[in-house]
């Protein structure tokens, strides 16, 4: 699902060496409760995975991480918060990699990703999926793109946020299947399914941890998921590459991060702390009931598939003139 340098496998094995919960809360930090910042609306992917690693991450560090949602600006409020708290670790941004990396190259941004904030570990890779109304007629991705040509600019596709994963997917898909359709930023995921339940959108490439509930009780419909792989969590599900438009994929996962400045022995002591709270079979059982796969890296891992993706999604971002003021 994503087009990172380095082996998911391999790190989840790192990840199970065993680490002594008590070392990591010596030595002065942390010496209160931590902020863990959500740039979008209580009920989407992002708040979701955020509430589920927070409770074993505090436990590990030994005070409370309170997840505080600053939603607003494709989550460039939250990330103009983080950037500007105190270098101490105590504040901490669970970031998507639209904010990371897409963000800075379509609008003019307070604080700058890549010179601001700091990688301290992905934490969740998630699957979107193409989803639409009930009282839609389109079954496949095929008669989607059908209609979407036949009405140019007409259909609308619901995001979470502008420069988002499912901004891009739309982007991607206007792209590569030749149409012309309409995106509808909303504030947070839980907002896009809301209207997608009501019908003022077409359709949404949608956190999984937004619209599975209402997938599988037959209140949306799911066509396709926007990677190279099927979803081992809905592997009925084809892709969207499967279903007529070659090399669609959008990655999609979350990281945390700190503010510039933070220091080094802080980062190493929070990278222990979510190595060991994504791999806690609770927090695991949580973020998967909900689309979601834990992940763990060292902070130069980060670092390495940011820039991956920075190179990757530059000359899509250029070609479709993508510009916000």
């Amino acid at each position: 699902m994503t087009t990172t340098p380095f082996s998911r496998r391999a790190l989840l094995g790192a990840a199970a060496l065993p680490l002594a919960a008590p070392a990591l809360a010596q030595e002065g930090f942390p010496n209160r409760p931590l902020r863990l910042v959500v740039g979008y609306t209580p009920g989407g992917a992002t708040d979701t995975s955020a509430r589920a690693i927070a409770p074993k991450l505090g436990e590990v560090l030994g005070q409370p991480v309170i997840v505080e949602n600053r939603p607003g600006a494709g989550s460039n409020i939250a990330s103009e918060v983080v950037a500007r708290s105190p270098a101490d670790g105590h504040t901490l941004l669970l970031a998507t990699l639209g904010a990371l990396v897409v963000s800075p190259m379509v609008m003019r941004l307070p604080v700058d990703p890549a010179r601001d904030l700091v990688p301290v570990s992905v934490a969740v890779d998630l699957f979107n999926i193409l989803v639409l109304p009930t009282d839609r007629p389109w079954r496949s991705v095929a008669e989607l793109v059908a209609a979407a040509k036949a009405a140019p600019g007409t259909l609308s596709y619901g995001t979470s946020g502008i420069a988002g994963g499912p901004h891009l997917a739309g982007l991607l898909f206007d792209r590569i299947a030749g149409t012309e359709t309409t995106a509808v930023h909303y504030r947070g995921g839980g907002l896009v399914v809301n209207d997608l339940l009501a019908g003022r959108v077409d359709f949404s490439f949608a956190t999984a941890a937004s619209v599975l509930t209402q997938v599988r009780a037959d209140k949306l419909r799911a066509l396709a998921v926007p990677h190279l792989e099927r979803s081992r969590l809905m592997p009925d599900i084809p892709t969207v590459a499967e279903s007529g438009l070659p090399g669609f994929d959008v990655p999609s996962w979350y990281a945390v991060v700190a503010p510039r400045g933070t220091p080094e022995t802080a980062i190493a002591k929070l990278n222990a702390a979510m190595r060991v709270a994504l791999t806690d079979p609770e927090t695991t059982a949580v973020l998967n009931r909900n689309g979601l796969e834990p992940r763990w890296t060292t902070p130069e891992q980060m670092s390495q598939a940011l820039e991956a993706e920075r190179t990757k999604w530059t000359p899509i971002i250029r070609a479709s003139g993508l510009r916000i003021e």
